[in-house]
């Protein structure tokens, strides 16, 4: 299996609106003007690491995993550039677009990363220059879009103008928030893709095993075809609900999906999107509650 989106963080130094995010200890964050469960409680030290990741992935039987970025970890480029040097078959990285020129080498980097959402201007013809960066270099765009449609149609003008770039929409679409089928209407374009990166955090009201997440997979498929949608797990915020194998099993269990339809959500849109090869087999490992 591929993981779409999830994060990794050295040292969490960000920002939300205009306030610091920093770690406290325990897993917990100065998040603005709230503390937050940032991390699972064990991660004591807050450093997110490729390693403690790659143990999650090992034991959940993840192949490979796609690494986003937030402002709110701050911008982590230099690490993911490690990450990636270290782990060529396993991981992805994005580099942060922060609202101001991107460093003129992006080497070392499959794709740049715009938090659509916290934009200043939410008009995303405004970084036409990260759409045409990303098609000039090959690089794929990973976008967490505002809520509903509201950059819906700026989003498909750079879309239209770039044929050829690959475009990951995240969250889902913002999946419970009204106005969330137009994001996903965006991957009837050639080159847009839907990953489901937060469904677990946007129906955690519901709780596992979230038959309103595999209904909201459902109506997608309908939308754009199962050939557009891709399975992430928003790892590690969502671990404080849940196990990282629970972030995927859940849609695996179901008999709502058919096991070709499970194998193009979970492996073979990313495969192909994010450009994966070699993956490692991943064996099933027997724990001590069994």
């Amino acid at each position: 299996m591929i993981d779409a989106h999830a994060h990794l963080w050295e040292k969490q130094q960000g920002k939300v609106n205009g306030l610091p995010v920093y770690d406290l200890g325990g897993g917990r964050s100065r998040f603005g003007a709230e503390v937050r469960q940032m991390l699972p409680p064990y991660m004591t030290d807050g450093v997110n690491s490729a390693e403690r990741l790659l143990a999650n992935m090992d034991f959940a039987q993840v192949a490979g995993a796609v690494i986003t970025q937030e402002y709110i970890d701050g911008n982590q480029d230099a690490y993911l550039r490690r990450v990636r040097r270290e782990n060529p078959l396993r991981l992805r990285v994005t580099a942060l677009y922060e609202e101001k020129p991107l460093p003129e080498k992006l080497d070392g980097f499959d794709g740049i990363k715009i938090c659509g959402g916290r934009l200043a201007d939410p008009d995303l013809t405004k970084c036409a220059g990260v759409f045409a960066r990303g098609d000039r270099e090959d690089l794929f765009i990973a976008i967490d879009m505002a809520d509903g449609d509201i950059q819906c149609a700026s989003l498909r003008e750079m879309a239209e103008q770039y044929p050829n770039l690959r475009i990951a929409v995240g969250h889902f679409g913002m999946v419970t928030v009204p106005g969330w089928q137009e994001q996903i209407r965006l991957a009837r374009l050639p080159g847009v893709f839907i990953e489901s990166g937060g469904i677990t955090w946007l129906f955690n009201s519901e709780f596992y095993p979230y038959p309103s997440a595999v209904r909201a997979i459902l109506e997608a498929r309908d939308i754009c075809g199962m050939e557009k949608l891709m399975w992430g797990s928003d790892y590690p915020r969502t671990m404080t609900a849940i196990t990282y194998r629970m972030s995927w099993d859940f849609a695996e269990r179901s008999p709502l999906l058919t096991g070709e339809e499970k194998q193009m959500f979970f492996r073979l849109n990313a495969e192909k999107f994010y450009r994966f090869h070699d993956l490692p087999e991943m064996p099933y490992v027997h724990h001590m509650a069994e």
